[in-house]
């Protein structure tokens, strides 16, 4: 059975992810309005600036000196990159496909911790991708025939996520979570602010950077302070009740996500990406499940 501390986190977690979803659908009202990298780039600049302002109130010029700088550019980097799939996704996919695809990145992460971090891959681990793939193949199907290569972005960035998650890891215990999150995300902006220039410079329509409506920048910033909030609640939740516990609640997002699809963009998934998408959470839960040290699913 639960104590009152572990049902208070999974509560704060389940408002958390929801909350991330809120903010994806805040970030998909402004398709066409501006180029999703600078939406991007806006975003993480309003952020990087609320963070530092927030760590060097809390811990003074000591707070901004990473002990690894690379592995903190690398963070930054993959988040950079990430973002910038993601958005782009949920541009052009309905928001329930997109945050579908990214769902394997639990699977990515899991495969790569041997190569990268000479963890041992598990055969689990092998079963469980096979049936992502499985997922990932059924909600591709349709979409890819449809739009083509842009399908692909939520899984470029789940890719991304994933390598990110691997370097944070890595990062463990280099510093508090307030400089840990204020680090990635003012490394994470010169690469976002650089890719948008380099879109404005493509030529390619949909990456024209233009000044902005001021509701756009309203948006941006709506979207800053939701995700900050709830990366905390997700925080709060981990002291609270362990990762372990808390982590299946990711999945709240995809409820989230097909619902305001359907009630703001009137998008329905169909019946293929909803059994994909049950096929790739259900191999996420499985990997969650056979993973030691992960508490039993009737907990």
């Amino acid at each position: 059975m639960m104590d009152h501390n572990e049902r208070r986190g999974l509560a704060l977690a389940i408002c958390g992810f929801a909350l991330l979803s809120t903010g994806d659908a805040v970030v998909k009202t402004m398709a066409g309005a501006w180029s999703p990298v600078a939406v991007a780039a806006l975003r993480f600049s309003i952020g990087a600036i609320a963070l530092s302002i927030l760590l060097f109130r809390k811990e003074g010029l000591a707070g901004f000196r990473p002990r690894k700088p690379l592995l903190q550019l690398a963070r930054g980097f993959c988040l950079a990159g990430a973002t910038i799939c993601f958005f782009s996704a949920i541009f052009v996919l309905p928001l329930a496909t997109a945050m579908a695809l990214t769902f394997v990145s639990p699977i990515i992460v899991a495969l790569f911790s041997g190569p990268l971090l000479g963890e041992r891959v598990r055969p689990a681990v092998w079963l469980v991708s096979v049936a992502a793939l499985v997922g990932v193949g059924l909600i591709l199907r349709p979409n890819f025939t449809t739009l083509g290569w842009v399908t692909l972005l939520p899984l470029a960035s789940a890719t991304f996520f994933a390598l990110m998650v691997i370097a944070n890891r890595a990062s463990a215990g280099q510093g508090s979570s307030l400089s840990m999150q204020a680090f990635i995300a003012i490394v994470a902006t010169p690469f976002l602010i650089a890719a948008a220039a380099v879109g404005h410079v493509s030529g390619v329509d949909f990456l024209a950077v233009g000044v902005p409506d001021w509701t756009v920048i309203a948006r941006c910033a709506i979207v800053a302070a939701t995700a900050s909030s709830a990366h905390w609640l997700t925080y709060l939740a981990t002291e609270r009740a362990g990762a372990a516990t808390i982590a299946p609640t990711t999945y709240v997002q995809m409820l989230v996500a097909t619902t305001l699809g359907y009630l703001i963009f009137s998008d329905i998934p169909d019946a293929m990406t909803l059994l994909g998408a049950a096929i790739i959470i259900g191999a996420g839960l499985v990997l969650w499940w056979r993973t030691p040290g992960a508490a039993p699913l009737d907990d």
